[in-house]
């Protein structure tokens, strides 16, 4: 079949991410005799540096790895709520929901210790070596893609007046980036300067060294800097000033940490994903609620299944998931719950969203989303707050930014596997650009994943001090008969564990290429997703009954999901999905890669 790109193969070292800087990055810390983790950490801070409007370092990532001959584990990489982050305080400050930007939405950032600690753990290369490439783009300067203009010029107004201290990186002169001219970050190049100069009076031990960086983040300078702009009066999505919560004590006393994966065994498949304080399970679920028989892949009976399983799983996701309760995981993924919850897939499009009862538990959904699914006015258009303003186009699996910062789950990804058949899956975010103002002396801003908890108490995913917000970030890895063979994920927000699926089920589903799995040509197959539920985003509207599909798709399907009820929105003929993946035969040793042509941005590289 026709692929955009072949699906690269070789044997020394295989590397697919959402930007080719990151990519090459990391294929060049692999052929320097790095290993696959070296390789994430360094290309991950590039990513910092090419993509600031999908992650920065004050952001989060979620980690999947398998070393090779060990088990396979998750490292947490999203901050908790800090101390002060209450119901209550919200509440207090008029508030119904988190704002989508500022400080009162910034969780404790988690994205640079989890960087570390996996490089402390599973890495080879000193902390110098690492961050150098990172160093290089933000001091020498890159050619940016032209989102990141795109987004500065959304933003322009509110730079401008308010956030004065991002006008200074990204509107230098009052010109916002351009591709083809350099764009540097002289302030980030110089933090991690100053970072490598004050490791080094930890000696030349290489742990010592990374443990020494992530007391500075945490205590020193940057935490300082960090909690400084914590506490300025920032303007945010609700129109008003506020101060954030994060403080000292919060900042000293998180840290990353490893836990086991989630797991479901799907046709010899064991997929591995994060816990329910992530979306992670959803995909499972999706895959649990599959009949032994599917219909002909890509049909429109096939579409309509997994769009109609995928309401149920985030339905479930609303009342189940979550750091500040016990999730039900197990029973969510069940084979009685999913058969009962199996049988509600109709041969009509549901427009209800429809929790279950695992264990016979009663389904919380808090006001605010039960308001969004009964379609009370003010809530048909997802993620975009009234009054807002018109967002940019949404083009290449990129979320649209309206001109108050508000962002649609802005990502990206990378996936890595190495000659010692070490692989990792990551998916860093937050810390955008248009999320908070820049720290004048750091040269990043704070994240806002908070947006993503609901200001009622007493719910999976309520606003928690010391809490996990619920997170979109999902990367993926499987296994097949126990060993690990696919890494991959996509940006995206809640579209993330509907594209993975997807895309999944096309690389499991449909033949080989060259003896190896079909990467690109999954990547390739025109795409979806449906926003029929709340989303994670602010103001978290839902549209019942929605799905977008590519204009490449075949025009009978189109018809034939409208005729089974679908409000179907014909989008760009490449606009579906940003998914990156990498893989490894356990018994030939080779290598394959490949990345979403989406954008004109990702790319696999290896030999």
């Amino acid at each position: 079949m026709f692929t955009t790109r072949p699906t690269l193969q070789g044997t020394f070292g295989m590397v697919s991410s959402t930007h080719w800087l990151a990519s090459q990055t990391a294929m060049a810390v692999l052929e320097d005799g790095g290993n696959a983790f070296d390789a994430a950490v360094a290309a991950g801070f590039v990513l910092h540096v090419v993509e600031p409007h999908l992650n920065g370092p004050a952001g989060e990532v979620p980690i999947i790895l398998a070393p090779a001959g060990g088990q396979v584990k998750v490292l947490c990489g999203q901050g908790v709520a800090p101390a002060g982050a209450t119901v209550a305080h919200y509440r207090s400050l008029g508030l119904d929901l988190v704002p989508g930007t500022g400080p009162l939405a910034a969780a404790v950032p988690g994205a640079f210790d989890a960087w570390m600690v996996l490089l402390r753990d599973h890495g080879t290369k000193p902390l110098a070596d690492v961050l150098g490439y990172a160093i290089g783009y933000a001091e020498d300067g890159h050619p940016p893609v032209e989102r990141v203009g795109e987004t500065v010029e959304t933003v322009r107004e509110l730079f401008e007046t308010e956030w004065t201290s991002s006008a200074e990186v990204y509107l230098p002169g009052g010109r916002a980036p351009r591709p083809g001219e350099l764009l540097r970050n002289p302030a980030l190049a110089a933090t991690w300067r100053r970072l490598l100069n004050e490791v080094e009076a930890a000696g030349a031990d290489r742990a010592e060294q990374i443990e020494a960086a992530r007391r500075i983040w945490r205590t020193g300078f940057i935490a300082e800097a960090l909690v400084r702009q914590a506490q300025r009066p920032t303007l945010d999505t609700s129109g008003a000033r506020h101060t954030g919560t994060l403080t000292a004590d919060d900042l000293a006393s998180w840290s990353a940490t490893y836990e086991d994966p989630v797991t479901y065994d799907w046709r010899g498949w064991t997929l591995c994903k994060a816990g329910g304080w992530s979306q992670g399970p959803a995909l499972l679920q999706q895959l649990a609620l599959l009949p032994p028989e599917l219909p002909a892949y890509g049909s429109a009976e096939y579409v309509h299944l997994l769009v109609e399983g995928c309401k149920l799983a985030m339905a479930d996701r609303e009342a189940w998931y979550g750091d500040a309760a016990q999730v039900p995981v197990q029973e969510l993924l069940s084979k009685e719950y999913a058969a009962g919850r199996r049988a509600l897939i109709g041969e009509t499009a549901s427009r209800e969203l429809r929790p279950g009862s695992p264990g016979g538990r009663v389904p919380a959904l808090c006001a605010h989303a039960r308001a969004v699914a009964g379609g009370e006015p003010g809530f048909d258009a997802p993620g975009l707050a009234a009054g807002a303003g018109e967002p940019t186009v949404a083009t290449s699996g990129e979320p649209p930014v309206a001109p108050d910062g508000a962002t649609r789950g802005d990502t990206c990804h990378l996936d890595v596997v190495d000659r010692f058949g070490n692989m990792v899956a990551a998916t860093p975010s937050g810390g955008w650009l248009q999320s908070n103002p820049v720290v004048p002396e750091l040269g990043f801003p704070l994240g806002t994943r908070l947006q993503m908890t609901w200001l009622e108490e007493g719910l999976p995913s309520s606003l928690t001090p010391g809490r996990r917000p619920r997170t979109t970030l999902t990367p993926s890895l499987a296994l097949r008969d126990g060993i690990p063979v696919l890494a991959f994920g996509t940006p995206g927000g809640d579209q993330q564990d509907q594209w993975q699926l997807h895309f999944f089920l096309a690389v499991a589903l449909r033949s080989a290429v060259r003896g190896g799995l079909d990467l690109q040509g999954a990547i390739d197959a025109p795409n979806w997703h449906n926003d029929s539920f709340p989303s994670s985003f602010y103001p978290r509207g839902m549209s019942p009954g929605s799905v977008t599909v590519e204009s490449r798709t075949d025009p009978a399907v189109i018809d034939g999901l409208r005729r089974r009820g679908h409000d179907v929105t014909v989008g760009d003929a490449w606009s579906e999905g940003r998914l990156c993946a990498v893989a490894r035969d356990p018994e030939t040793g080779v290598l394959s890669a490949a990345a979403n042509p989406r954008g004109m941005q990702g790319y696999a590289v290896g030999r």
